[in-house]
């Protein structure tokens, strides 16, 4: 099977900022592109049927016209469109195949079927093999601004670091490498408190640990601006500031074997939520 961008669209404004998005990574990395509509006929066999003629046949019509919106906007852009059935979560996680990336709405609400909303948007990017990535409406054009990654030094994953880089290589930005980390207590008391010094020696420490992790990496992606950042505090406070003016924002989740329950982590759980840029969730072991 070709390998594909797809994006699940439902007529929402975030779902067709993340067809908009989708269209230009798409361009970027050579592939074509695939919009995929579902219908939920089987949990809500109304939505349809209540809706007035005129308003149905604007809904049927919004993949084809959404195809060739995107490919007259984006010459060579290759598009296809796909109609599917079922319940939303399931049927985007099932049709996913040899995608290289999914790309969602994020927040969409008012919607006929809302398949992006909660729960939902959350299943889907917990379970799919490849990266998913949320665009909110607005963000979609944010192109310019650094590549942002949140990395745990414990456990730098070769996963986020390969699609980090790789999206800063193709989009000729800068990638800021964030690091979140708290002084160690001691016996209950606060270090700091204790010797002032320490703080500067531990942050000393981390910036070293951090640029011996991407060392490699600078070697292997030498166009890539790399700016590195150890920071004290929580990492989702300070990735959240990085991402203020970033393209794009790289975070990270294990993959699990079970159906149940989201697996995202608490600090990807919340930059899904509260991120002012597109969010790529990279599943890694």
């Amino acid at each position: 099977m070709t390998r594909t961008v797809t994006v699940g669209l439902d007529g929402s404004r975030e779902s067709l900022a993340a067809a908009e998005w989708a269209a230009r990574e798409a361009l970027r990395r050579t592939l074509p592109l695939r919009l995929v509509h579902v219908k939920e006929n089987d949990s809500h066999p109304r939505v349809l049927s209540g809706m007035d003629p005129e308003a149905r046949e604007r809904w049927e019509a919004l993949p084809d016209e959404t195809a060739a919106d995107l490919a007259r906007k984006h010459p060579p852009l290759e598009v296809a469109v796909e109609r599917l059935a079922g319940r939303p979560a399931e049927v985007i996680g099932d049709s996913v195949g040899e995608a290289e990336l999914l790309v969602l709405g994020s927040r969409g609400r008012g919607t006929l079927t809302g398949f992006l909303v909660g729960s939902v948007a959350l299943s889907t990017v917990a379970h799919v093999e490849c990266p998913v990535v949320l665009v909110r409406a607005g963000t979609a054009e944010q192109d310019t601004g650094d590549v942002v990654v949140g990395l745990d030094l414990s456990r730098p994953r070769e996963e986020l670091l390969e699609f980090a880089f790789d999206a800063a290589a193709r989009r000729g930005v800068p990638l800021t490498v964030v690091h979140g980390w708290d002084p160690p207590p001691v016996y209950g008391i606060n270090p700091v408190a204790v010797n002032p010094h320490l703080i500067d020696d531990l942050a000393e420490e981390k910036a070293d640990a951090l640029t011996r992790v991407l060392a490699s990496w600078r070697e292997r992606h030498p166009e890539v601006e790399v700016r590195p950042q150890a920071v004290v505090g929580r990492a989702a406070h300070h990735l959240l500031e990085a991402a203020e003016n970033a393209s794009l924002l790289v975070v990270g989740r294990r993959n699990r074997r079970a159906r149940l329950g989201f697996h995202t982590g608490p600090v990807t759980h919340a930059l899904m939520h509260h991120s002012p840029a597109p969010v790529a969730v990279v599943p890694h072991d």
